[in-house]
């Protein structure tokens, strides 16, 4: 049992095959991420702006593709100053890097496992990256729309994408940790 079958009511499995083109649920998705701050919490934001597609073919993995454009301004921690920041040329520099996108170039599949490898591109700098994902469950909504969920993460180096802007700290350590975790709940409405 995962750790989602936990602290939820269990998935749902509408559709037998989940093969098919799908638009990402921005209103039910979340693009999320967190950091260490002053090595002694947790501050954790999201992107509010973004769109994505995916083709997903169950029976062969490597045919699915998936592709993701996020709004750099939108991110959002909750404090205004804090994202006024990250927006500044010290981290994600908005103003000239409008758009962060990832791009699948290799698709594979362990039962309800996924991991979907392509190219994440941020402040104009393109790295591979792996997402390992979980397929938490399938729905038919209330508007007849098939709907797919998955839920997946992955931990990734900010200075790789230049983004290395940091203040040391008095008791050793810095302002802000280097490692950064990409979190993504993601929902999907099936094309008509």
């Amino acid at each position: 049992m995962t750790t989602f079958d936990q602290q939820f009511d269990a998935p749902t499995s509408a559709v037998e095959d989940i093969s098919g083109d799908y638009t990402i649920d921005p209103t039910h998705t979340r693009i999320g991420f967190s950091t260490r701050h002053a090595m002694v919490t947790t501050v954790r934001g999201q992107f509010t702006e973004f769109s994505g597609t995916a083709h997903v073919d169950a029976a062969n993995p490597a045919a699915s593709q998936v592709s993701l454009t996020i709004q750099t301004s939108s991110i959002d921690t909750g404090v205004a100053d804090r994202d006024a920041h990250l927006r500044s040329a010290d981290f994600f520099n908005a103003d000239e890097n409008k758009e962060i996108t990832f791009v699948s170039t290799q698709v594979t599949r362990d039962g309800d496992d996924w991991v979907i490898t392509g190219d994440l591109t941020i402040n104009g700098i393109t790295k591979p990256v792996s997402v390992p994902f979980e397929l938490t469950g399938s729905a038919k909504d209330p508007f007849g729309n098939v709907r797919i969920g998955f839920e997946g993460g992955t931990a990734i180096s900010r200075k790789e994408w230049g983004v290395t802007w940091n203040a040391a700290l008095e008791t050793g350590g810095v302002l802000v940790s280097d490692k950064i975790k990409l979190e993504f709940d993601v929902s999907a409405i099936r094309n008509a």
